[in-house]
């Protein structure tokens, strides 16, 4: 297959068609339950990544990158269903979640499925040698990687900042990494250009991550679309309370002992101002990926929707 130049928009409109059919014109047992997430694919941020990332100087984008966008917001859905058995989450994007609504058996099925058809969407692209660096499989494995860190983190107290950025490395920033890697080889950039694109995405990633951190002490259920004021209870330990673990140590021999409500965590994390930490280390990811942005020179279009995912993820941090 020749790979083709569109424009974002119908590529984007693309990725949209083929993201549903994966959803719904799968084998008639699963599509029955997968086709209920098409109502819950978001904002697509990864795939827009891709699409940018592999922009040419007239604001072309290339065809594969169309098939790497839609396995990356495939395998996104399929590390949400399996966050939402894990997290026993009620509602992901407004709309109940998938093991709530089918049971945790189906759901996890459901997300094997997902991981799989994301894995074959790829053999859509163009057989190019230029794609042989890019190894979807490490990415997954990084993904399960980071996130059973985080559960074997669960309840530790004494997690530190080092040890928390291997958990959200994987669990978050590499599929970040995964989608600005993709779309800068299917755009033919050089080594050094591919590099400096994988950076950008991981930063984007982990700036995304502080956001969901602070989402817990920041938001209402309604405002997050999601259940918030929950991290602490199911034992998974942020940067916010992190650092004010790290400001208080006698605390954690509290927790520990079971001796610490939700309210009180909120208000030690607020009197420590954890958030306003967070914001400062997202600041400095951030700050890096302007830099590199710079570095890139790139094309209007290719550097309005990168700078603006960027921004997303930051200006998103503090409102």
């Amino acid at each position: 297959m020749t790979n083709l130049k569109i424009d974002f928009e119908t590529a984007f409109s693309q990725v949209q068609k083929e993201t549903a059919r994966i959803l719904t014109k799968g084998p008639g047992l699963v599509s029955g339950y997968t086709s209920y997430l098409s109502n819950a694919t978001g904002k697509m941020m990864r795939a827009k990544a891709v699409l940018a990332c592999s922009m040419d100087k007239e604001g072309l984008v290339s065809k594969d990158a169309v098939y790497f966008a839609a396995a990356v917001e495939i395998l996104h859905l399929a590390t949400l269903v399996h966050d939402d058995i894990m997290d026993d989450a009620d509602t992901r994007r407004g709309q109940v979640t998938l093991h709530r609504k089918s049971g945790d058996r189906v759901a996890v099925i459901c997300g094997d499925y997902l991981l799989a058809a994301a894995i074959k969407e790829l053999t859509h692209a163009t057989q190019d040698d230029k794609y042989k660096s890019f190894d979807f499989s490490k990415y997954v494995q990084s993904i399960a990687i980071g996130e059973l860190r985080q559960t074997v983190n669960n309840k530790n107290f004494r997690l530190n900042d080092y040890r928390y950025f291997t958990i959200i490395d994987g669990k978050t920033a590499a599929l970040f990494e995964a989608s600005y890697h993709a779309g800068s080889l299917a755009g033919d950039n050089d080594l050094k250009r591919v590099n400096l694109f994988k950076k950008l995405g991981r930063f984007t990633g982990i700036i995304f991550q502080l956001t969901d951190d602070c989402i817990d002490y920041e938001n209402t259920k309604e405002t997050a679309m999601k259940p918030v004021l929950s991290d602490y209870e199911n034992g998974v330990i942020t940067l916010p309370l992190i650092h004010a673990f790290s400001e208080e140590p006698e605390l954690i021999d509290k927790a520990e002992a079971g001796l610490l409500s939700k309210e009180q965590i909120i208000e030690k994390v607020e009197a420590h101002d954890g958030v306003g930490y967070t914001h400062k280390v997202a600041e400095k990811f951030y700050k890096k990926g302007l830099s590199i942005l710079k570095s890139l020179d790139l094309c209007g279009l290719q550097e309005e929707i990168l700078t603006g995912l960027l921004q997303k993820a930051y200006v998103g941090l503090k409102g």
